[in-house]
């Protein structure tokens, strides 16, 4: 028997060696387990915001694409001359000068309805607290003549306007008559350029 008391002290150690060990690591593990989740929830963030930064990016891009586009046409985009306008204030001008070009050349209006910023336009995808956007569609009655005095004013107006779609077909009744639906799209700035010259 007291050959084996000597290997009592060792066992009792190894016993409280083990226990201790396992201990910590119990008390521990769950400390590791919560670093590396929260490690894991770093990466994901990392991921999302480099995401939401090339997104940005991407966005800013295609504004500057279409602005680009803009001035290369030698064309400006309407900004209107106060802030805070409502949306028929803001293309109160743009307005006038379409009716005015339409009666100027005699052209008749039978209807005209309004769509203020379509979700297909790409200023609205990618700028829309920027630029305001509204497709105005028209039926028209004019003869040839003055549908081709029309036309060439909008190229020749000074600011920005898109046709989006021009049909024509003659009245059924008197042919040298034409029944037009025409559909522009007109754009504005959402603030007086002067406010956005400073803020730039």
């Amino acid at each position: 028997m007291d050959k084996y008391k000597r290997y009592y002290g060792l066992a009792i150690f190894l016993v409280s060696a083990f226990l201790l060990i396992y201990g910590s690591f119990n008390l521990i593990s769950p400390k590791l387990e919560e670093l590396a989740s929260k490690n894991a929830e770093l990466e994901n963030k990392q991921t999302e915001l480099k995401a939401k930064q090339n997104e940005k990016m991407i966005v800013a891009n295609k504004i500057k694409k279409i602005q680009d586009s803009i001035t290369s046409s030698q064309k400006k985009i309407y900004a209107p001359l106060e802030s805070d306008l409502g949306n028929d204030s803001l293309f109160f001008n743009l307005y006038n000068d379409l009716i005015d070009m339409l009666h100027a050349n005699t052209v008749k209006i039978k209807s005209i309805n309004y769509t203020y910023n379509p979700a297909d336009d790409e200023f609205v995808k990618f700028g829309k607290d920027v630029y305001f956007v509204c497709d105005v569609n028209m039926e028209l009655a004019s003869n040839y003549t003055n549908l081709g005095q029309l036309i060439q004013e909008l190229y020749q107006y000074p600011y920005y306007i898109r046709i989006n779609s021009l049909d024509i077909k003659p009245y059924a009744k008197d042919k040298k008559i034409l029944i037009t639906n025409l559909s522009l799209r007109l754009y504005a700035h959402t603030e007086p350029q002067e406010i956005k010259d400073k803020l730039q």
